[in-house]
This record gives structure tokens, sequence and C-alpha cells, in this order.
């Protein structure tokens, strides 16, 4: 189990601190459970150039000692890509980049070679399991849970798990970072719309946003989006941590004293229309 931490006037839980092949996070754990569940000649899977998805797996494939092929759009290339290939990774680059083009050769190629598909965005049943078991431990008095939305899948886990432990009461934040989550919900936590509420990030996925909440340095893609969505008393849920996310120089910093949970002060407008088709959410 990964803590619940206080940091000023929120919480935070850091499954960030999950770590394994030198990566961080939950989908780190999700790769490892998909990746060990059975015997398999090699690691497929697919991401986008912002994503940290090609390179935990290319890293869990390195540590397990099994070849890895990651599908990738063409470009100009990211860290991402650069740690998948420096962990032995061989990269195949695709044009046009399209999300839909990358899943559906990633899956034609593990399909084709035997291989394990550790699935785009993590998007599968594993991956709802592994974060719902996460949930237990949630503070008394926490009423909301913000989390950044890019598959969707860690949002699904969290629902679940909020249902598993009787919390029906906590509302799920999800701030979008990227394309559409709504069909994975609806598949993966059909109650979504009656547990929690989309918000968009304000920015488009590839928009690098740093910041801070206390001493810990947020993902620039992802958990930094939602600083602006935090009220007092919530709970951020630190889905990962990029590897070699920075120190946080000049970012923005949330931080401050410990404060009753549940006074209410809101930082930014939250609003409750959900994110658009736009972007490529990993």
């Amino acid at each position: 189990m990964t803590p619940y931490e206080r940091h000023g006037a929120y919480w935070v839980k850091r499954d960030d601190l999950f770590t394994y092949a030198g990566h961080h996070g939950g989908k780190v754990r999700t790769c490892l459970a998909l990746a060990t569940g059975g015997p398999t000649p090699g690691l497929v899977t697919a991401g986008a150039k912002d994503s940290p998805q090609v390179a935990i797996v290319a890293a869990v494939a390195r540590t397990l000692g099994l070849p890895c092929r990651v599908h990738v759009p063409a470009c100009k290339g990211s860290p991402e890509i650069d740690s998948a290939a420096a962990d032995g990774a061989e990269v195949i680059w695709h044009a046009p980049g399209r999300n839909t083009v990358i899943v559906a050769r990633s899956r034609a190629d593990a399909a084709a070679r035997g291989w394990r598909l550790i699935p785009f965005g993590m998007e599968c049943a594993e991956a709802v399991t592994q974060t719902a078991a996460q949930v237990p431990g949630l503070p008394e008095g926490v009423s909301r849970i913000v989390i950044p939305v890019g598959s969707g899948m860690s949002m699904a886990g969290v629902i679940d798990g909020l249902a598993a432990i009787g919390r029906p009461d906590v509302r799920v934040a999800g701030v979008v970072t990227g394309a559409n989550p709504r069909r994975r919900l609806d598949t993966y936590a059909p109650m979504w719309r009656f547990a929690g509420e989309l918000i968009p990030s304000g920015y488009g996925y590839g928009e690098h946003v740093p910041g801070r909440i206390g001493g810990i340095t947020l993902d620039p893609v992802y958990e930094a989006k939602c600083l602006p969505h935090l009220r007092d008393g919530d709970v951020l849920w630190v889905v990962g941590r990029r590897k070699g996310n920075g120190d946080g120089q000049g970012t923005r910093v949330v931080d401050g004293p410990a404060e009753t949970v549940g006074e209410g002060r809101e930082h930014g407008r939250v609003r409750e229309t959900a994110g658009t088709d736009s972007g490529a959410g990993g």
C-alpha cells in the first residue's frame, strides 16, 4: 500500500512511491502484473510521444529479461521514446501516428509474435483491480479525490475502490489531460457519472505545466494540471512520477500550513463539462 500524506490544505495519495525498474507509480504496478501473469517470450506496447507508457514497458521488460517492441507515432523523438530505446526496446515508428493506428499495429504485432500485449493506456481490467486495491486507508473527512485523466483507467480504479470500501459519499474529479475518456469509463466504471465528474484541464495534452505540492514535484503532463482545481481537504491522487522529472525549480508551488479539512476554499474555477477528443492521452 502506498500512503496518503497531508501537505498543507490537501491530502496526497503517493502512488508514485511504488517503484520498479526505475519507474514510479500505478501504471508500473499494472505493467508488472500483466508482464508476470504467465510465461511470455516478450512484451509489445504502444504509446503517445509524451506518455511514459513505452518507457515503463521497456524498463519492465529489461528487468525481467524479455525483449520488447514499442509502437509510437512518427516524430522527432521524446525523452520517453529515447528511454525505451536505451532499455533495449525496438522502436517501431508509424505515420500517420494516430492513436488508433499505433494501437491496432501493436495488437497485430503481439498476436503475430505470440508476445504479451501491454495495452495502450493500460486499458484492461487489471489496471482497475490494481488501482482499486490502493483506495483503502482514505483519510476520514475526505469528500473528494482529484485525479489526472489520460486513458481514464486510474479514475476507473479509484471509483471501483471507493465502492468496495463503501464510500459512495466521496466524489472523484477527473482532470482530463488528453483524449475523451468516456468510452473507457463507460466500459470499466459504468457508474462513473454518479460517482464523479470530468473537468477539462485547460491545457493541450502535449503542454508541460511544471508544478509541485509541498515538496513533491508533479508530472507536468498529468498531475500538475490538477493544481488549479484543488479545494481544501481534497486528495490529489498522484498516479505516477515520470523518470527524471526534475527538481521543480521555477514551478508553481502549492504549499502551506495544515488547515482544517472541509473549509471549502477553492483554487480556480471547477468546471463540470468534459474534455473533447483532442490530444492523445496515454
